[in-house]
């Protein structure tokens, strides 16, 4: 497993390093040694913040918690993560096409399957060329927590939301 660990306003200690690294090796044991994990540590004024995103041929799944110090975040994180990925059990198995992952379940709790997605609406949207700034404003407008674009500096599809700490994203397109 390829780990990388980012501290933003704060250098995280070897002793974080070592702790990541150990807790991080309960995901490696659903997929192997293959995976990559980002690991990002945020320092505020009365909490630290741990964002883990674990990325496998294109399937990625993410956690963020906060918490007074970073190891206890990071074992929220982990146990988020584990979560997800017994509750998508079937889904990740299908897109693994490996078995395996079973044996990574065995001592887990019993956790009910996701049942399969149902698509209750389909709609149709115009893509007329916007700055980033344009789309933002329009998501606004109608009151929604994404909006669909095509950006008018590249010409490709692009989406922008509104995150959770009250700022923007963009989501840009990346072909593997």
């Amino acid at each position: 497993m390829k780990i990388t660990i980012t501290g933003r306003k704060c250098s995280p200690r070897d002793s974080f390093k070592e702790h990541a690294e150990k807790k991080l090796a309960k995901i490696e044991r659903f997929f192997g040694p293959d995976i990559e994990a980002k690991v990002t540590v945020t320092v505020e004024k009365s909490s630290q913040n741990v964002e883990i995103t674990v990325n496998n041929s294109g399937m990625v799944f993410r956690a963020e918690e906060r918490a007074q110090n970073m190891n206890e975040a990071l074992d929220k994180c982990v146990d988020t993560l584990i979560r997800q990925i017994r509750k998508n059990k079937t889904r990740v198995e299908k897109k693994l096409k490996n078995k395996s992952i079973d044996s990574a379940f065995e001592d887990e709790a019993d956790i009910p399957e996701e049942i399969e997605y149902e698509l209750v609406r389909h709609k149709s949207v115009l893509l007329k060329p916007q700055s980033v700034e344009e789309a933002i404003l329009q998501m606004n407008l109608v009151g929604h927590q994404f909006y669909l674009f095509l950006n008018e500096e590249h010409g490709d599809v692009n989406v922008v939301y509104k995150r959770s700490d009250g700022g923007y994203g963009l989501l840009t397109p990346e072909i593997e």
